[in-house]
């Protein structure tokens, strides 16, 4: 009998190992090769499939090399932020695909496929799930899907109104000044002054959103942003790296310094939210800003569907949703307004027109420097797409930069600073097709887009009324992505007092 459950449990062991393998060698080689098979079919062109890594090893030397130093003083920056897929669109043309470890990346550049994917129409063209030692320190709004995106959405929307953003002007025009006033007490000499302008502007985002979404001072909010930096820089590493199943579980150096970030930043989060709650009973809250706003949505919600909490945003999707705000509310506008310094001091003529014209140049900009490069969703069932049949398993790549840029959609000047294309209107720019969409498109699009704007256009404008500026001769080009696209080098610039 004894040696029959030996038997027994030997065979189950066996069986358990062969489907374990069985399953692995599916997912690192069958799989792939019958969706190469199937792309191929649809002439698609990309490198043949290797094994485990596919690209992704070309993929990290190439970009660690055209990274490796500053680039010429040129608007031509897609070689050096996205030199994977440049590469491939060059060796194979616009219908082509890279590998991402076992998973196949299709790139998609027509417009009109473009608008399909992101107006969510079939519901099917799904985000990407995130690398799982990403998605293990929590998720928010952009990354749920379907019956959860409608109610965070639903909850979190009013606190983006129109209306409510005006309440926080005030918040946006005082933190303008004070960096403005900070800038004015700098060592000038004969009316010029040489500043690196990315932290300063990364300071005022940052003061931004932590007055406008908490009420709080940046000083208190500068915690969080230096751990949600660094949080970013390692989750770009993780994602360069192929997932192994059951490898978040080992106690790498990477891995345990993420988890010691997001106990920070939560117990950080948390008690902000706590004193709001606090303080929101006690009838001492304003309701000005964006957490109170989003509390008090929320509270609604639950009433509204019958005084049911489970129904609402719970304290640990709150926490979540505000590591967004403080994430996406400095970052975005970052970007956006030091990118728009560089251009204005590349072409110093439109200084003056700025005055007058900033959301056509903000607009511009925003097509040459999108502050993200591209979007990706995910097919979990077989989808049509135009004339194209794409297999589950497939990841789609619409590439914002280079759409952005393509001469094909935008002309021969497509390289060029000209903000005069926007000058009536997005519509009329892209003859109403979707080749400019750097807050995203369609149902998903980017919930502080309002807000970014809002601000970067106030600031900006507060600049243009004090300074005039140009780049500094220790100025350093590249553009690189850190979740965001980002100056690598700073951007050192010469002040001039007008």
């Amino acid at each position: 009998m004894g040696e029959l459950m030996y038997m027994g449990v030997v065979i189950s062991g066996v069986v358990i190992l062969l489907s374990w393998v069985w399953r692995m060698l599916y997912w690192v080689w069958w799989k792939p090769k019958k969706l190469e098979k199937c792309l191929r079919e649809q002439g698609f062109n990309g490198h043949p499939y290797r094994f485990l890594y596919g690209d992704m090893k070309e993929s990290i030397k190439l970009t660690k090399e055209v990274r490796s130093k500053p680039m010429i003083l040129s608007h031509d920056i897609v070689p050096r932020v996205i030199p994977p897929i440049h590469q491939s669109i060059k060796n194979y043309g616009k219908k082509s695909f890279i590998w991402m470890g076992p998973t196949p990346r299709v790139t998609i550049m027509d417009p009109e496929l473009i608008k399909d994917v992101l107006s969510n129409k079939f519901g099917h063209f799904v985000k990407p799930k995130l690398h799982p030692l990403v998605q293990q320190l929590g998720t928010s709004l952009p990354n749920h899907e379907g019956e959860k995106w409608v109610k965070h959405r639903r909850i979190i929307n009013p606190a983006f109104h129109q209306e409510k953003l005006k309440r926080m002007l005030p918040a946006f025009y005082e933190c303008c000044g004070e960096m403005i006033s900070r800038w004015e007490k700098l060592g000038f000499v004969e009316g010029s002054c040489e500043l690196d302008v990315w932290p300063e502007l990364q300071n005022l985002t940052g003061d931004v959103i932590s007055r406008t979404a908490f009420g709080s001072s940046y000083e208190e909010g500068r915690r969080i942003f230096q751990l949600e930096h660094e949080q970013a820089v390692l989750f770009i590493q993780a994602m360069q790296s192929v997932y192994i199943p059951g490898f978040r579980f080992l106690p790498t150096k990477r891995i345990k310094r993420l988890k010691e970030l997001n106990r920070e930043v939560r117990a950080l989060l948390r008690g902000i939210i706590n004193k709001r709650e606090k303080a929101m009973k006690a009838g001492e809250c304003s309701n000005d800003d964006l957490l109170s706003l989003l509390m008090e949505s929320n509270i609604k919600h639950i009433q509204e569907l019958g005084n049911n909490k489970n129904l609402g945003l719970s304290i640990e999707e709150v926490i979540n949703e505000c590591k967004i705000f403080y994430f996406a509310g400095q970052e975005t506008t970052a970007v956006l307004l030091v990118w728009t310094m560089v251009m204005l001091s590349m072409h110093p003529n439109w200084q003056v027109r700025a005055r007058e014209e900033v959301t056509m140049i903000l607009h511009e900009v925003l097509r040459l420097y999108p502050p993200i490069v591209f979007l990706t969703r995910f097919t979990y069932k077989k989808m049509q797409l135009g004339e194209i049949s794409l297999p589950p398993g497939v990841q789609i790549l619409l590439p914002t930069i280079l759409i952005h840029q393509d001469r094909e959609l935008w002309g021969e000047d497509a390289l060029e600073f000209k903000p005069e294309r926007f000058s009536e209107g997005v519509s009329k720019a892209t003859k109403n097709q979707v080749s400019f969409f750097p807050f995203g498109w369609g149902p998903r699009i980017c919930i502080g887009q309002n807000f970014a704007m809002t601000e970067a256009k106030m600031a900006l404008a507060m600049i243009l009324q004090r300074f005039s500026f140009g780049l500094s001769p220790s100025y350093a080009h590249g553009p690189c992505p850190v979740i965001t696209l980002q100056p690598q080098y700073g951007a050192h610039m010469i002040l001039h007092k007008i």
